[in-house]
């Protein structure tokens, strides 16, 4: 069997392991920022499905896909939570 030495990851030349980092943060933060927006899919789809207000459920699709951009572009996930919020205002409203 190969010998296994040590493993030299910190001190290996080639490394950047800020670039790694910052690469992981963005990917946790737009999986956050695309589960937010499925979510608030999920809820415009309850909110035409079960209540029958097309008008609301654009109204919220369109919130939901500025809150997604905004997301994305600010590094934020606020936005997201906040098109989440009022998408279960307005179907909370609409039943």
């Amino acid at each position: 069997m190969a010998e296994h030495g040590e493993v030299e990851y910190a001190t290996a030349t080639g490394n950047d392991y800020e670039e790694h980092e910052g690469t992981y943060e963005k990917f946790v933060h737009s999986s956050v920022v695309g589960t937010l927006f499925v979510l608030n899919i999920a809820v415009l789809l309850a909110i035409w499905g079960v209540s029958g207000h097309w008008l609301v459920a654009l109204g919220v699709f369109v919130i939901a896909i500025g809150a997604a951009i905004m997301g994305m572009a600010s590094g934020s996930n606020t936005p997201g939570v906040v098109a989440l919020v009022l998408s279960l205002l307005a179907l909370a409203v609409t039943r």
